[in-house]
């Protein structure tokens, strides 16, 4: 089930990108294998029944700083197709899992890791956070308000510039193995990843489209055709009909008098064009004008959070959210039309296949010692 079924990933236990790296590689199908640390297993995170990220792994305890952990360590890799870890640069090496290491017992391997500033360059080892890494990148100051910078939760670093980063990197490079029979190092960095995200922005630079002061551009809430807008209610509804003939629908939708809003693409007239559409968007509540805009082509979509977002009917028609022991979550995407993803599992306890894992292992191996030794449960 999934287009990644048959490959083998080990996850080394980690925190922010690398746990939801390893939930899209197993929510696609591929067996996900994470290995707790064995002095934090089932102190540090998130309560295992809802710890989302975890769906659909299996979880094992080795304490590799030991010979035997890191002896069982080495032959999950034997028989792995990807390992990855989001250790500082130098780590993995000190305790004897490092490139090298993984690649003598597993030439094809792929060996990703994931790290805010990447594997070199002057702060590779230094602390940091997803704050930090789209501070550098630009990112983080073209978000928000005129006034200052607005972090956009921890999605645009440590999830999109990273995570999404780490797993093209992996599949990439296990495309480039069927061709070259060799494995190799996936570094990804989110400050690398946050930057591409901001490409465009560079085009529409060189165009004179684009400033670097906030809330002075088209995408960046300056538009009124482009923007956020409190209802009656206190809700908010979003417009985006950048295109002029989805402009004018809104218009007449909305029964805005054209000639007011005729200088669509004026950046002067902007700021009296916002504040004409706040004062007519506030003399409804966000429901009637979901019943006026919804399902049109004026570009519009009400403002849910996340609780509200399950029960939108058009989440609710894709399936877009699923139930997994009572806990409402996001459905594997993308989607496939023949290599249908099934429904994750709830997450594992820490630990909780350490047994089965390593007796596996052993039955490939029968001439091993008993892996039975290094499982700390």
């Amino acid at each position: 089930m999934g287009p990644l079924s048959g490959i083998r990933v080990i996850e080394m236990k980690g925190i922010g990108p690398g746990p939801y790296a390893g939930m899209l590689l197993a929510d696609l199908g591929a067996e996900v294998i994470v290995v707790e640390r064995s002095s934090t297993a089932g102190g540090v995170g998130l309560p295992p029944h809802v710890d989302i990220h975890s769906r659909g792994k299996k979880s094992i305890v080795l304490d590799v700083r030991t010979a035997d952990g890191l002896a069982d360590l080495m032959s999950l890799v034997e028989t792995s197709d990807v390992i990855f870890e989001g250790n500082r640069p130098g780590v993995a090496e000190r305790l004897g899992f490092g490139p090298d290491d993984c690649f003598e017992r597993n030439p094809k391997l792929i060996y990703g890791r994931i790290t805010g500033w990447g594997q070199t360059g002057p702060l590779a080892n230094a602390a940091g956070h997803d704050i930090n890494f789209i501070s550098l990148t630009g990112a983080l100051a073209a978000i928000g308000g005129a006034d200052k910078p607005v972090p956009p939760l921890n999605i645009v670093g440590d999830y999109a510039g990273g995570s999404l980063f780490l797993v093209i990197g992996i599949l990439a490079a296990l495309v480039e193995m069927r061709i070259s029979g060799k494995g190799q190092v996936v570094d990804a960095a989110i400050t690398d990843g946050s930057a591409s995200l901001m490409s465009l922005f560079y085009s529409l630079d060189a165009l004179d489209q684009w400033m670097p002061r906030r809330a002075s551009n088209l995408l960046d809430g300056a538009a009124h055709f482009y923007c956020v807008y409190e209802t009656a209610d206190g809700k908010f509804i979003s417009i985006g009909p950048i295109e002029p003939q989805f402009y004018a629908l809104l218009i007449k939708k909305a029964r805005l008098d054209p000639a007011y809003f005729e200088l669509q693409n004026d950046p002067s007239c902007w700021p009296e064009q916002k504040a004409k559409l706040e004062q007519v968007f506030k003399t409804r509540t966000r429901d009637e004008w979901c019943s006026i805009l919804e399902g049109t082509d004026t570009c519009f979509a009400p403002v849910l959070d996340y609780r509200e977002a399950p029960n939108h009917e058009h989440n609710r028609a894709r399936e877009t959210y699923i139930d997994i022991n009572g806990l409402t979550q996001p459905a594997p995407a993308p989607r496939f039309s023949r290599s249908k993803c099934r429904i994750p599992s709830a997450p594992h306890m820490a630990g909780e296949d350490t047994q089965t894992v390593l007796d596996e292992l052993r039955r490939s191996s029968p001439d091993q010692r008993d892996p039975t030794s290094s499982a700390d449960s």
